[in-house]
């Protein structure tokens, strides 16, 4: 009888050796995974931000539609108005500023007086051409 030590010596022509296969699915994976974080924490950091600058306060919203909502009734109280909310948007550009200047000189008069009168004609154009020149 044979032993068994010669059966495993039985030369093997058509099995060919075991070779290695370099697997890099767990690189993907990983990848995969890190890339994922990093999009959802952007979408997730977006999204707070729009919510935040809904419902934030804009001044300058708010001043134009002081501005826009006067009445004209009481020069001396709008010129004080105008000259105040008007600041907002004097530093806009150099148009922007120079209409507020000229705005500013013609409202003198409406000021510093115990009793005035309807604002004039200049003024009321010096007015209009400021406040249509205005936006946010």
């Amino acid at each position: 009888m044979q032993s068994k030590q010669e059966h495993f010596d039985i030369p093997l022509h058509d099995i060919k050796p075991l070779i290695e296969i370099q697997e890099y699915s767990l690189y993907y994976l990983i990848v995969l995974a890190v890339v994922s974080s990093i999009v959802i924490l952007a979408l997730v950091y977006l999204l707070v931000r729009y919510i935040q600058n809904r419902n934030k306060f804009n001044i300058r919203a708010h001043h134009l539609s002081l501005l826009n909502a006067i009445e004209f009734n009481d020069a001396k109280k709008d010129a004080y108005e105008i000259t105040l909310y008007g600041a907002t948007f004097k530093d806009d550009s150099q148009r922007h500023t120079n209409a507020y200047k000229a705005l500013i000189e013609s409202l003198q008069e409406y000021k510093y007086r115990k009793n005035v009168d309807a604002f004039g004609d200049e003024t009321k154009h010096h007015i209009d051409v400021y406040l249509g020149m205005l936006d946010v």
